[in-house]
């Protein structure tokens, strides 16, 4: 018994010496230098909220979408359940989200997103073809409860009321107005949207965009999320934010991220956000996002909150970049605003990056 034990033991001892050496032989640093400490301030240029219309807030989720696993899953990383929302009303999941704000050592302020709906080239609501929306009266009111938060408008460029909704949406404190093409079914570079695009420069509103593949749903169209959809848009002067660089699926071959990031010269209008730069799945291009000379003060710091709150973006995935003393004291940050900005910084996010997203959208501190 005695010896069996300790060969047991001798075996662990091994597999954890044989691990050690591994980790010494591997170790890589960071992934940029110099590294720089994590600073305070930020502003989360994008994050989502959610609901399903209790309260009256006019948001939806398809009635497939309601009977998934994925329905509760969601309300859980937004750190809430059916039965809290029901009872206290959708604006609850925006009151958490201030609260964490609150709580942050380094995160002060965020961009909540509104999720506008499909809609048909007649400018018909397609709610069959949606998985979700979230009105943008509903965001655009319940921020101006929590100085931390800031509207970010979704508005589809087929509505007939497009521009209307760009003006009061602009006029109701609207810092820019996002989409997600590839499950609105929005194609960038329709000519039809001309005038929306004079309309968000007129009124100096940046559009953030998805760019890349989406898979988060399950409608998706990932043709829409192809980067050169954005040139017309570029070219009537809107400033473009390009979601994740871009850092999902491939387009004729090529990785969408390249052909992002080939079009930043001839745009200086065009930027782009690191948000969901950390998961597991996107982590391949992180190296060259942080280096890529091309990018140099045009990435924006987000989050794609509430994916902070999943083990997709776990500090433990890179064990090789960061020391034990980085990976102990992450996995004991239990905000997640602190956690994602320590990571990012620990792996070489140049303080520009967490200081851009304020500058571009004029959301200074104390600014409403």
């Amino acid at each position: 018994m005695e010896t069996g034990l300790m060969i047991v033991t001798f075996c662990i001892l091994g597999i954890v010496c044989a691990l050690l050496i591994l980790r010494i032989v591997f170790f890589r640093g960071p992934m940029h230098l110099p590294v720089s400490p994590p600073p305070t301030g930020i502003l989360d240029m994008h994050c989502h909220t959610a609901g399903f219309g209790a309260g009256g807030s006019g948001a939806w989720v398809s009635e497939a979408l309601r009977a998934s696993w994925k329905f509760n899953l969601y309300l859980k990383i937004f750190g809430t359940n059916e039965k809290t929302v029901s009872g206290q009303g959708d604006q609850i999941v925006m009151d958490i989200i201030a609260r964490s704000l609150r709580e942050s050592v380094h995160v002060d302020g965020a961009v909540i997103l509104a999720l506008d709906a499909p809609y048909t080239i007649d400018g018909e609501l397609n709610r069959a073809a949606g998985e979700a929306c979230v009105p943008n009266r509903f965001v655009g009111e319940t921020v101006k409860a929590h100085p931390e938060l800031h509207f970010g408008a979704s508005i589809h460029p087929n509505r007939k009321d497009a521009l209307s909704e760009l003006e009061w949406s602009k006029a109701n404190g609207a810092v820019f107005v996002k989409w997600l093409p590839n499950i609105q079914d929005i194609n960038p570079a329709d000519e039809r949207y001309v005038a929306y695009y004079n309309k968000l420069v007129e009124l100096d509103l940046p559009l953030l965009t998805h760019v890349g593949d989406e898979d988060s749903f399950s409608k998706t169209n990932n043709a829409l999320g192809d980067p050169h959809l954005l040139h017309l848009a570029l070219k009537c002067g809107v400033r473009v934010i390009a979601a994740h660089v871009a850092s999902s699926g491939t387009t004729e071959g090529q990785d969408n991220v390249e052909r992002l990031l080939e079009m930043m010269p001839q745009y200086p209008n065009l930027l782009a956000d690191l948000s969901t730069l950390t998961q597991f799945n996107r982590r391949q291009h992180f190296p060259k996002v942080l280096k890529d000379p091309r990018l140099k003060g045009r990435l924006m710091y987000g989050t794609d909150y509430p994916l902070t709150n999943t083990p997709l973006v776990s500090p433990l995935q890179y064990c090789l970049h960061l020391n034990a003393k980085q990976l102990w004291q992450l996995m004991r940050t239990r905000n997640s605003w602190d956690r994602d900005v320590r990571l990012k910084a620990a792996l070489g996010v140049q303080p520009e990056v967490f200081h851009l997203s304020r500058e571009v959208l004029g959301l200074y501190w104390g600014s409403s």
